[in-house]
């Protein structure tokens, strides 16, 4: 039998407080009121004052109503079922589909012990150039997309989610804008894509307690997929939303606030989450790419300060392109080599001279005179800018690679490039 508590002592915003005895941190409760039975979650414990966040808002709730803990912490459905289907932070269908309450599994788990990793060796092709040539994405990798308000990130992960070389997309959003969220349901269904998805999506319009539900209820059945032995790519837009809902909730509860008023436990509350990704021995695999902007272009802030710390890279979105400095994977040593045997030759050599080019830039804009090889580098910078930065470019690592070749033929003599004699013999355009 669980217990009902009928004493709410206090309700702040959409927290509400109890006293009760023997309950758990996380723990679920029903909470009943004129309006109906919600839902709420365990989010403080003092003593026998336990603090619950009610998902659907306090408004209707007073302090006689009734509640009702059910001795466990959120559930999701998990298995195929859930592939093709549109739910909200709460596992509540948004596609008009049925509900699903079979396979039930706990949310908000501990990351995987490290004993059952496996160091990340295989690449993840998403075709595209400044990602598969530069900064390769690897499975079981956790890397977010550094962006501001206004950049095309949604259309990014989008992309991504169509093209990328995986078994299963899970994609967690949070504070989306409805038109956003739209344009995935759109982009994946034209695509083709959808039945292989599944959609865990908090609006902005949503309560605030479903935000922070998102990353763990995705994780969660990105892990159950995982363990079943399938290759599970999780996209997390934006994480930032996430971070302010964390804000929100903290200074509900009255808690000190650290830098720019997030908790002092932002750190902790990111890594729990991104420490989710992981290569499994004899099992599948979770990958984690997250949207996380900046609010006014500032890397400083809290957010990507944090999450900096945490993850192994990160890809900068700028101009609506991939920025190629500042950008990086630190795992891409661990699968360009096996790719093609010029992989690395390219990588190192056209950065290289793309950043000669940008030096260039800088001297033709005070007034210099261009020499000829200030011209080649021009010539240089803008086909690079224009065939493998630009996002409009989709094609396979292959092609890249050989495209990679031309545009340096197109500019320079072999010996210019500084690559291998033996690499050039090989790879470099014989017309």
């Amino acid at each position: 039998m669980h217990k009902v508590y009928t004493n709410i002592i206090q309700i702040a915003g959409d927290v509400i407080t109890v006293e009760a005895e023997a309950i758990g941190y996380m723990e679920i409760a029903e909470v009943t009121a004129r309006r109906g039975i919600s839902l709420a979650q365990v989010i403080r414990i003092d003593g026998k004052k336990v603090s619950l966040q009610v998902f659907a808002g306090s408004r209707g709730i007073s302090t006689g109503d009734r509640v009702r803990f059910l001795g466990h912490s959120m559930r999701v459905s998990s298995g195929d079922d859930l592939l093709g289907r549109i739910f909200n932070g709460s596992g509540i269908p948004l596609d008009r589909g049925p509900a699903l309450s079979n396979n039930l599994i706990d949310i908000g788990g501990p990351a995987v012990n490290p004993v059952k990793r496996i160091i990340p060796n295989k690449m993840i092709r998403t075709g595209i150039p400044m990602i598969d040539v530069f900064n390769s994405l690897v499975e079981s990798q956790k890397l977010p997309v550094f962006s501001i308000a206004g950049e095309p990130y949604n259309e990014l992960l989008a992309r991504i989610a169509v093209q990328a070389e995986v078994d299963i997309i899970i994609l967690g959003g949070m504070g989306l804008k409805y038109d956003d969220y739209l344009f995935f349901r759109d982009i994946l269904k034209e695509q083709g894509a959808i039945s292989r998805c599944v959609f865990f999506i908090h609006t902005a319009a949503d309560p605030v307690v479903e935000c922070l539900l998102v990353p763990d209820i995705s994780l969660a059945v990105a892990e159950n997929f995982a363990l079943a032995g399938k290759r599970v790519l999780v996209l997390l837009t934006d994480m930032t939303n996430f971070s302010d809902a964390l804000k929100e909730i903290s200074i509900t509860m009255e808690q000190v606030p650290s830098n720019r008023g997030y908790p002092g436990d932002l750190y902790s509350q990111l890594a729990s989450r991104y420490e989710k990704a992981v290569d499994f021995d004899n099992a599948g695999s979770i990958t984690i790419l997250s949207a996380t902007t900046m609010p006014g272009d500032d890397v400083t802030h809290p957010v990507p300060d944090n999450t900096g710390y945490i993850t192994e890279g990160q890809f900068y979105l700028k101009g609506g392109v991939i920025e190629p400095f500042g950008s990086l994977s630190r795992l891409k040593q661990q699968v360009n080599g096996k790719t093609r045997s010029d992989h690395r030759a390219i990588m190192d050599t056209m950065i290289q001279l793309f950043s000669d080019y940008r030096s260039v830039l800088e001297k033709q804009s005070m007034g210099f005179q261009m020499s000829l090889w200030d011209k080649k580098l021009l010539k240089y910078g803008k086909l690079f800018e224009e065939k493998m930065m630009s996002l409009k470019v989709n094609i396979p690592l292959e092609q890249a690679l050989d495209l990679g070749w031309q545009i340096m033929s197109d500019c320079f003599s072999p010996e210019e490039t500084g690559i291998k004699r033996s690499i050039i013999e090989e790879y470099w355009p014989k017309s």
